[in-house]
């Protein structure tokens, strides 16, 4: 699952996947400001099935803290 995330998250956002590692700040790593985190968002749902509502997003700082989000809310599907 990470891999797809990195893959789609660095096609939407124009950053090399090799540039994404779990341990990189989300938002610094691919020029986030927080109406893109409505496109993540949208991003989410439409690939995974989940949706992320605002406290999803309140303590993610980086990568890993965000697959952390993804990977358990599919897991409670």
């Amino acid at each position: 699952m990470q891999k797809k995330l990195i893959e789609m998250l660095a096609e939407e956002f124009e950053v090399e996947a090799t540039d994404i590692k779990p341990e990189d700040p989300l938002m610094e790593t691919l020029g986030l400001d927080s109406l893109d985190m409505i496109d993540v968002a949208v991003l989410i749902e439409k690939n995974f099935g989940v949706v992320l509502v605002q406290e999803d997003f309140k303590n993610l700082v980086s990568f890993e803290d965000f697959y952390g989000v993804i990977e358990k809310k599919v897991n409670a599907k």
